[in-house]
């Protein structure tokens, strides 16, 4: 697998650092994504039809 070189974190991301949220970059056909905090500890990597279901299913449950 091809290691992503453009990850993106979220405008709402939290804390005095902005680092406790996710990062995401976009693969070929899929959607990469890992922890800000500690990049190095590893990429979980997901369709990208799945990650949009996940999100969208996100924003139903939001308040």
């Amino acid at each position: 697998m091809t290691e992503p070189q453009n990850w993106s974190k979220s405008s709402f991301s939290g804390g005095g650092e902005g680092d406790t949220c996710v990062e995401i970059a976009l693969l070929p056909g899929r959607i990469a994504i890992r922890d800000s905090k500690a990049p190095s500890q590893g990429t979980l990597t997901i369709p990208i039809g799945s990650f949009d279901a996940l999100i969208q299913s996100l924003k139903r449950t939001t308040v």
